[in-house]
């Protein structure tokens, strides 16, 4: 309604009258009647004084707006040209919408915060479980904290059915299932402590701390459930924006939150914790994130403002909640605090046009999007673009030596060597760049260099990334089951300390490598994938925290090996450890590329065999069984990598060619292991070593057979037709009679002549993108970088690239429209429509395409 009326008053100001609108004010007169009532009644029912305080100003709010309607109707019925009508009808259906908004907002928000409320009433029990020191108190707490957890679970299960976010409802929902399972294994955890306590034996100090961990881990989850419930925005791209952009969003959410602000600071009855006290500490928030990405003359003015502000405002909160609200003092702090906000406001806004007019960029975060900002400088080294080209290749470098450093051997070295070449590129590229010889024929040579060297390092890194993974998870299972084993072996067996404590380490071992490789995966092997590179890093650090707690439980285990909380305690801690670490495996296997993981999977199998031949030719049976479990268990790996693949697909001939070559590992897998353990037995057999060389080498044939079944572009190019015979080929130097005029065939053949062909695709249209845009026009940049990708496909036959085409220039007539080249608001507002209807055209032609693709993860992917 708004964006119509604007149009309307466009209109005017053009001469033409205003319509008659009496019945749709009416109409909306009516249903703000009906709003106000409700409003007032859930007011009257309510127990939340933020509610009680903060509805009534926006049920005012809406209902002068509704009477600046009816006001500016009855006017334009006698004047249809009435300038102070047209004002009044904007600033009415304006007040009407943001009125509206204020009151869902305080509802909602009322909702939020009775969830709030118990969820902190749960971190109130969990504060005093370090002191419930019997079993007695145990047992009350038990009472106590079963039906708050139980009210929890329900609310906050309702409200992610709520949620149209599907990144919230995905944490609350594992926030929640977190807090379920954690539940019992804490109560255990504080069982085993105050029986430990009570008899004075060893092992007090790791039950605390096991108790304390899984109480703080639950508090931890908790506590994030109260963010997400209070998020209301959330921008998937953030991890990507440039600092620019993510200025302007910040400038944005504090343009929205000052009205709110205003409202707060001038009412004197102003309770704290309210949505007005909200958006003051909001706006702090959001320019303090201003101040983190803005030029350094910018930054400590915003940053020195934001302190003045927040300690101003916490003194105007306490003399409001003590009831001095309308003393001088309180009325003094709040001006100020008002003529503040608004200073601060005009230092945002000064500190991103500054940096909009500084071209001011940032590096990817991950390795991708460094490369293709690196290969956007090196195509003209030349261009200023503020050094981001040469940091995003210096960032490249550092993550390709910190890969390096999980290396071993050869690959290290010449992933290192590699790195250094790359480096002293940049270095030589960087001196002729600073000269002015950006353009010199030498400096176009290095770039050159530096693109083929780049795409060879991240190859590396890549490789690298997935050699870890597939050596550092090829046995995730025997050290927690030797670590069980040590923690089992009875009191009184010699050793058996010093045995506990090798297989701790080996299992502290595991940890460290498993959470540094899902390190490397989350920065060098995720792509542009957010969410699954948060992930692998919060499942690194659950690993890493959770060994140590597994530790401390198996001791107490040792201590008391009758003690049934105590085997309870122990057999929860491991099977969390062993969830955690499968879950970061399933993880790092879900971010590489399947067909590499294999193939490095096979090489694995190769390194295993020959170290098996060493322990024949040695005659080491320990060896050859370790050697070939590692065999065995990367062949189940990949089994479990192809089976995935399979179950993502639904393309029958890739399914079944998957099926049968995962049938083949199988078959060949327990021959394998049998003459396997025919070897170790008697290692001298040479007639059983050579039944097992020949199942080995039919297991890795088979696993070979499962990468060729799973690629999906093979490598080898089609085969091309031979030219065809042409030694018979006769050609007649006489020329071809010459064709009657137009004129004349029609006359003899009385035929309708064809159509015309329609013109070739030509950019004619696109003269708007004949020149590169620069680093202040955001919306041209995008919109040129789709025109770039777009242009190499035909629209022809192609409904797709067709409508993404279009939306293209639509887009470059925004930027121009914005930028104040040319338009008025009714265009700006009439071009910003297209762009939606043709964003939802292109949506759909992708949903409908979707829908035909055979592959799952492909097809389910958000639009």
């Amino acid at each position: 309604m708004v964006s119509r009326l604007v149009i309307l008053h466009e209109e005017a100001e053009d001469g033409n009258a205003m319509p008659d609108l009496e019945k749709p004010v009416f109409a909306v007169s009516r249903a703000v009647a009906n709003l106000v009532k409700v409003g007032r009644e859930t007011i009257q029912s309510s127990d939340d004084p933020i509610l009680r305080q903060d509805m009534p100003s926006a049920l005012q709010r809406v209902e002068l707006a509704s009477k600046l309607l009816e006001e500016a109707s009855a006017m334009l019925k006698l004047d249809p040209f009435s300038q102070p009508a047209r004002k009044k009808l904007i600033e009415g259906s304006r007040g009407i919408l943001q009125g509206t908004s204020s009151l869902l907002l305080c509802f909602d928000e009322s909702e939020v915060r009775k969830i709030i409320r118990e969820c902190k009433r749960v971190l109130d029990y969990l504060a005093v479980a370090e002191v419930v020191d019997s079993l007695e108190d145990l047992v009350r707490f038990v009472k106590d904290l079963s039906p708050c957890l139980s009210k929890v679970s329900r609310e906050v299960d309702a409200r992610q059915q709520e949620l149209t976010h599907q990144v919230h409802r995905e944490i609350l929902i594992r926030c929640l299932e977190e807090v379920k399972t954690l539940t019992p294994i804490l109560i255990c955890s504080m069982k085993i402590y105050i029986q430990i306590s009570s008899q004075g034996g060893k092992g007090g100090q790791e039950a605390a701390v096991n108790r304390d961990y899984l109480s703080q881990r639950m508090t931890d989850e908790i506590n994030e459930i109260i963010r997400v419930l209070q998020l209301t925005t959330y921008d998937e791209d953030e991890w990507d924006a440039d600092n620019l952009t993510g200025m302007k969003r910040a400038l944005t959410v504090i343009d929205s939150k000052m009205q709110g602000a205003h409202d707060w600071l001038g009412d004197p009855r102003a309770v704290r914790g309210g949505v007005g006290e909200k958006s003051v500490r909001g706006i702090l928030e959001e320019a303090m994130k201003v101040s983190e990405r803005c030029l350094p003359q910018d930054r400590d003015p915003v940053r020195k403002l934001c302190g003045d502000i927040s300690s101003m405002t916490d003194g105007l909160c306490e003399l409001r909640q003590s009831g001095q609200g309308d003393s001088p003092q309180a009325e003094s702090l709040a001006k100020g605090i008002e003529q503040k906000l608004n200073e601060l406001n005009g230092l945002v806004l000064r500190a991103v046009t500054n940096a909009e007019r500084s071209g001011m960029l940032q590096p990817a975060h991950t390795v991708t999007g460094r490369l293709e900002q690196a290969r956007r400088w090196l195509a003209n080294p030349s261009a200023d673009d503020r050094g981001l080209g040469q940091r995003a290749i210096s960032l490249i470098v550092d993550e390709a030596r910190k890969v390096a450093d999980g290396l071993r051997g050869v690959q290290k070295v010449e992933l290192l060597n590699l790195s250094d070449e790359v480096d002293s590129l940049l270095h030589q590229l960087s001196d002729l760049c600073r000269r002015g010889d950006g353009n010199s024929p030498q400096a176009q040579a290095i770039a050159r260099q530096l693109v083929s060297k780049l795409a060879e390092l991240k190859h590396q890194i890549q490789s690298a990334v997935i050699n870890r993974v597939v050596e550092d998870f090829v046995d995730t299972v025997t050290p927690l089951k030797q670590f069980t084993e040590a923690v089992q072996v009875p009191e009184g067996t010699p050793g058996r300390d010093q045995n506990f404590l090798e297989k701790a380490n080996v299992l502290q071992g595991l940890s460290i490598r498993a959470a540094k490789t899902a390190r490397m995966v989350a920065a060098g092997g995720c792509g542009d994938n957010k969410k699954l590179a948060e992930s692998l890093l919060a499942g690194a650090a659950q690993v890493e925290n959770l060994t140590p707690q597994l530790i401390n439980a198996g001791r107490i285990r040792m201590a008391y090996p009758d003690n049934q909380a105590a085997n309870e305690h122990f057999a929860n801690l491991r099977a969390q450890y062993s969830d955690s670490i499968e879950k970061v495996k399933h993880l790092c296997d879900e971010a590489i590329d399947s067909s590499h993981f294999i193939d490095q999977s096979v090489d694995a199998m190769k390194k295993y065999t020959i170290l098996c031949e060493d322990a024949i030719r040695n005659q080491l049976p320990p060896k050859m069984v370790e050697n070939t479990s590692a065999i065995a268990r990367l062949a189940a790996r990949v089994l479990t990598v192809a089976e995935q693949e399979a179950e993502n697909s639904e393309d029958p001939r890739f399914i079944q060619n998957v099926t049968q070559a995962s049938d083949q590992v199988m078959s060949g897998l327990p021959p394998m292991v049998v003459s396997a353990k025919d070897v170790a037995i008697k290692i001298d057999d040479h007639a059983a070593a050579q039944r097992w060389r020949q199942a080995n080498n039919d297991l890795i044939t088979s696993v070979e057979n499962v990468r060729k079944a799973v690629k999906s572009t093979p490598n080898d190019a089609p085969n091309i037709p031979p030219p065809p015979d042409v030694s018979s080929l006769y050609l007649d130097d006489r020329a071809p009679k010459r064709p009657p005029p137009p004129g004349q065939y029609l006359q003899s053949t009385s035929e309708i002549p064809p159509p015309r062909p329609p013109p070739p695709e030509t950019d004619d249209e696109d003269d708007m993108f004949m020149h590169v845009p620069q680093p202040n026009q955001p919306i041209m940049m995008a919109a040129h970088g789709l025109h770039q990708e777009v242009r190499q496909w035909s629209s022809k036959d192609n409904e797709i690239v067709a409508a993404a085409k279009r939306m293209a220039l639509l887009m470059a007539r925004l930027s121009q429209l914005v930028r104040g080249e040319g338009g008025t608001k009714k265009d700006l507002i009439a071009c910003a429509k297209e762009i939606a209807e043709a964003s939802e055209e292109v949506t759909s032609l992708a949903k409908e395409l979707a829908r035909d693709c055979t592959d799952k993860r492909m097809r389910t992917v958000r639009f």
